[in-house]
């Protein structure tokens, strides 16, 4: 499970975070494209753009649940 305290600081303020578990394999990044984006020279992803619709929260919602490392969070904030 994601720790908040854990997160990284790419991380754009909001609800949704990607954490230091993270193992750079792509699905958050193809999942919710909008939202997610790469660090290439640490090697992983977080979220540069919170959901600002229901599509994009949706995609958000999904590639939380898909992230085999469970690395994204939702801490509820908006």
């Amino acid at each position: 499970m994601a720790s908040v305290e854990d997160k990284y600081p790419d991380n754009v303020p909001g609800m949704f975070y990607v954490d230091t578990q993270c193992i750079d394999c792509d699905v958050c990044r193809d999942t919710a494209p909008n939202n997610f984006t790469r660090n290439d020279d640490g090697g992983y992803s977080y979220v540069y753009k919170q959901p600002e619709n229901d599509e994009e929260m949706e995609q958000c919602m999904e590639a939380m649940d898909a992230c085999p490392v469970e690395a994204i969070g939702n801490d509820g904030a908006e």
